[in-house]
């Protein structure tokens, strides 16, 4: 079995606090045609970089039917800015538009197999795995991108079309694994399969 989701897999359920005060479950999105869960986190450049791209996507499409729910799944303990509290005065902060929930135990991002910050996951309304992989392709300077798979991806989807590159790799920083160095990342997680 591969270590992330491969297309065509249901989604995972999980049940999440966020900074908007509400706790998260799969169900809570099943309105939405198509729903996004994305790995992400306070402090990875490459984060940082694509933040407004991300959020360009989310203001783009939030109004035809697509939920997006980013969740931050570092360890705190690697990563002390990675906690519930930054998170919370980062929303503050930028006001993004889309749920951004904590993952503290890791549970999420092994079941989903989360390689990446930012790593995108794109659900049909059957809720199966129809992309995986980056959101650009220059995420850590997203004004110089000159690939934006998320929309190609979201606009192939809502027109009814076949998606036609439902994989790339994610380009980001390592999730930081509890009890892991920063380095580290499960063997299977090193290659995705195209």
């Amino acid at each position: 079995m591969a270590f992330t989701l491969e297309i065509g897999d249901k989604a995972r359920d999980f049940a999440l606090p966020a900074t908007d005060g509400k706790t998260y479950r799969l169900a809570d999105f099943e309105k939405a045609k198509v729903l996004v869960l994305f790995f992400t986190c306070n402090h990875c450049p490459y984060v940082i970089g694509s933040d407004e791209a991300t959020r360009a996507t989310v203001e783009r499409f939030q109004d035809k039917s697509v939920a997006f729910i980013g969740v931050n799944s570092n360890s705190e303990n690697t990563h002390p800015t990675d906690d519930f509290e930054h998170m919370m005065e980062r929303m503050n902060q930028h006001h993004f538009p889309w749920v951004y929930a904590r993952d503290k135990s890791q549970e999420v991002a092994m079941a989903y197999g989360g390689l990446r910050t930012p790593h995108f996951y794109v659900f049909d309304h059957g809720r199966k795995l129809v992309y995986t992989g980056r959101g650009v392709d220059n995420p850590r300077s997203a004004a110089k991108a000159n690939v934006n798979d998320l929309d190609r991806v979201l606009e192939e989807l809502l027109t009814g079309l076949a998606v036609s590159t439902p994989m790339t790799n994610p380009i980001g920083c390592n999730i930081k694994w509890e009890n892991r160095d920063a380095h580290w990342m499960p063997p299977e997680a090193l290659y995705l399969r195209s």
